[in-house]
């Protein structure tokens, strides 16, 4: 069982930055993918980023390139969510979210292990 906690969300200002972490408990995270999601009222939850196993490979969402980076140091069994140049569309409640899969997929349905979310709020 992965247990994970999310920290680092809040209220920002367009253009600004914020950095999100995510620390599991009760197991080690070097044998899963790594993903950040993001849900939005009213809106079905959405990929943000992930990171494979090793920390090699990374892919973005569209929306979020150039703008966000995920890491994760398997030591500390913390994933982080580097986010700036922040928008108003980048506000929802953020999720990390564990994939104990070879294969790397987008999709929330394939991350079996889920964090209780953290809140970020971009204002205009």
């Amino acid at each position: 069982q992965v247990q994970l906690v999310e920290s680092g969300g809040g209220l920002v200002q367009t253009g600004g930055s914020l950095r999100l972490s995510c620390r599991a408990s009760g197991r080690t995270l070097n044998n899963y993918n790594m993903g950040w999601f993001r849900q939005a009222p009213g809106k079905e939850r959405e990929f943000v980023a992930s990171i494979i196993q090793s920390g090699s490979s990374t892919y973005y969402a569209d929306s979020v390139k150039g703008r966000f980076t995920i890491s994760r140091d398997n030591a500390k069994i913390t994933v982080y969510l580097q986010m700036n140049s922040m928008k108003p569309e980048d506000t929802a409640v953020y999720y990390c979210a564990a994939q104990a899969s070879p294969f790397m997929s987008r999709s929330p349905a394939t991350y079996g292990y889920w964090g209780q979310g953290t809140q970020v709020t971009v204002s205009s």
